[in-house]
């Protein structure tokens, strides 16, 4: 049984990533994971943290080889639930998949909704059409990925069933960094949650550049968390009681339209 947690700890890791290059990029980020200093129960790292944003599906893997092992390995090792995406290959179809691996090896998953279709992402991998939550030590966390973040009908908040941190992985340019800071921020205010980013840093093979900009930001859509524009990680400690007064003296979100969703 998991324990419920009435304050969590997620770490925030921002890297450069290695282009296309998995076993370069795994051992980086062990590293990286080695040195945090102190334990957290949610790791989160960037979109297509294995290869970089690449449209080159022959990277693809087949699910429980390569990446998800490694994530499965590293969940063990840190007794956390650790967040990222990677292109995954099922039956000669492309995915940007989403995975919440948990320390039990028991994962759960969702396909990136919204593809880059400047990128040309949609000529290349499927569209997800289920969003996920996940419940994790007492919390209900909902995982999205990169161009998500501005859409936010797939992204809302329900009275009926709330999450409590929205959590984006990303690998969002520095042309668009302000788009990304203030979506971030009202993704934070308008769904009285948490709201976690994780976005690279360095430059990838398309001559993209990334600044991070990763943050933490609270329910007011104020920061915890701004990260520099370089390799860094950062842990954050978030609190429910915190989270469920603010809801309660501002009860927004039952007044919130009803919809639904039709994929």
């Amino acid at each position: 049984m998991q324990e419920n947690k009435e304050i969590l700890s997620i770490a925030l890791v921002q890297a450069d990533l290695h282009w296309e290059n998995v076993t370069a990029n795994l051992a980086s980020f062990e590293e990286k994971l080695a040195a945090l200093p102190e334990p957290a129960d949610v790791i989160v790292l960037p979109e297509m943290f294995n290869t970089g944003f690449t449209m080159n599906t022959a990277l693809a893997e087949p699910m429980n080889l390569t990446t998800t092992r490694w994530m499965k390995q590293i969940a063990k090792q840190h007794n956390a639930l650790v967040v990222g995406s990677f292109a995954v290959n099922e039956g000669g179809r492309f995915f940007n998949r989403l995975l919440c691996v948990r320390p039990d090896g028991t994962y759960a998953q969702s396909d990136k909704r919204h593809l880059f279709t400047m990128g040309e992402e949609s000529k290349h991998y499927t569209a997800g059409n289920v969003r996920l939550t996940v419940e994790w030590r007492g919390w209900k966390l909902c995982p999205l990925v990169c161009y998500d973040l501005r859409f936010p009908v797939w992204s809302r908040n329900r009275q009926h069933d709330p999450y409590d941190i929205l959590l984006y992985v990303a690998n969002w340019p520095v042309r668009r960094a302000h788009a990304w800071s203030t979506l971030l921020q009202a993704r934070a205010i308008e769904n009285q949650c948490y709201v976690i980013g994780v976005n690279r840093v360095g430059a990838d093979e398309n001559g993209l550049e990334y600044r991070g900009d990763s943050a933490a930001l609270d329910y007011l859509g104020e920061p915890m968390a701004l990260l520099a524009g370089h390799e860094t990680e950062k842990i954050v400690h978030i609190s429910k009681a915190d989270l469920a007064v603010y809801r309660k003296s501002f009860p927004a979100l039952p007044d919130a339209d009803e919809f639904e969703i039709h994929c």
